[in-house]
């Protein structure tokens, strides 16, 4: 009996296939077929990746960031920081000589002079050094004094607006409302560089009774002697009641003042008065505000150095102070540097309003989109 013929094998029909000429229906198919259809099919040893949709491009630092400080709270914390330090560094002869007015006692002949007398007796005994004296720690105290103060009026003005967004021009007493909360915010976080501040304006000062004893301390040295010798964080917050007591009708008759002298410089049909507009609303607000708070201001300086030896008074609250001060002094011990005060509230308060819409307005435009613009 002959043997059975083997079976073919795979390669023998691969090759058998592959000599036969191609049948009708597969010549379709291969027409048919896409022109990418040459990659290798599903049983071959190259991965095939199957179509998609385009992946999600992840948000950029630079975006995140981007949008951070275009938020409008944001953006008027950091505006308010600035235009903190660029007020009061424009302003510090004044602000210096203000305080050296506001502490002197009856009988006190010292400073006893006229704003230009008074700032060439500066000059003489301390130099250049003695118009800026006590400015970069009111700069670290009012960076953050002020960024907290536009920033929180601009959260407390949410809780009074009619409509998310809505404006408060004709809701003046709301502004008010706000501006004073603002005021106590701020004042209550910065207050133990104010009076920090206080004291580095006046040791380097010609007082009779204040002794001065080589290098003068600074900011934390000072800070330090106080805790420790005054009485603790009490005596960091010496002051403060008369301080806010002064301070919450100051702030809101400001942000009051501004916005309402805002309308009236703004040119009709425009939604922002021009630099000139600011600084006159700015101008305003600031004397009006500081003139009648002003007797607050003077109280809290006297307190801030109520516990100081040589200045010739220690009141014992402010109904006493008060008391004292129209006694010995009259009404108008109660504002004693109330001239270097206007001549400096339009220049400060003003830079302040101008530079505090600058930087807030270019952190909100930075914070856009492209496609918003």
């Amino acid at each position: 009996m002959g043997s059975s013929p083997a079976p073919p094998t795979q390669s023998s029909l691969l090759a058998t296939n592959s000599d036969r000429p191609p049948t009708a229906r597969e010549e379709v198919k291969d027409d048919e077929a896409p022109a990418d259809s040459a990659s290798p099919g599903p049983n071959a040893s190259t991965l095939v990746i199957p179509s998609a949709s385009p992946p999600i491009q992840p948000t950029s630092f630079l975006t995140d960031t981007r949008h951070v400080l275009g938020n409008p709270s944001v953006a008027a914390f950091i505006g308010g920081g600035v235009a903190g330090a660029v007020s009061r560094t424009v302003v510090s002869p004044l602000e210096r000589l203000k305080i050296l007015f506001q502490i002197q006692s009856h009988g006190r002949e010292d400073y006893k002079l006229g704003v230009g007398k008074a700032l060439g007796k500066m000059w003489k005994e301390e130099g250049w050094r003695g118009f800026l004296r006590g400015n970069g720690t009111n700069c670290i105290r009012i960076v953050p004094y002020s960024a907290v103060q536009f920033g929180s009026y601009n959260f407390y003005k949410r809780f009074f607006e009619d409509s998310p967004g809505a404006d408060l021009h004709t809701q003046p007493i709301r502004r008010l409302v706000c501006g004073g909360l603002a005021g106590i915010t701020s004042v209550t976080c910065t207050y133990p560089l104010d009076i920090v501040r206080t004291r580095l304006s006046i040791q380097s000062a010609s007082f009779a009774g204040i002794k001065k004893e080589g290098k003068l301390p600074g900011m934390w040295a000072t800070m330090k002697h106080m805790y420790h010798t005054e009485g603790g964080w009490l005596a960091l917050y010496r002051g403060i009641i008369p301080t806010v007591a002064g301070v919450a009708p100051y702030v809101g008759l400001n942000f009051m003042v501004y916005e309402t002298a805002r309308t009236f410089v703004t040119p009709e049909g425009k939604k922002d008065p021009s630099t000139l507009g600011k600084l006159a609303a700015g101008a305003v607000s600031g004397a009006i505000a500081q003139t009648c708070t002003y007797p607050f201001d003077v109280l809290r300086r006297r307190f801030q150095i109520n516990t100081m030896t040589g200045m010739g008074y220690q009141y014992k609250g402010i109904f006493d102070a008060v008391r004292v001060i129209v006694t010995q002094e009259g009404i108008k011990g109660l504002y004693k540097g109330i001239a270097p005060n206007l001549l400096k509230v339009a220049p400060s308060m003003a830079s302040s309003w101008v530079s505090f819409e600058f930087a807030r307005d270019f952190f909100v435009d930075f914070g856009r989109d492209d496609d918003e613009d």
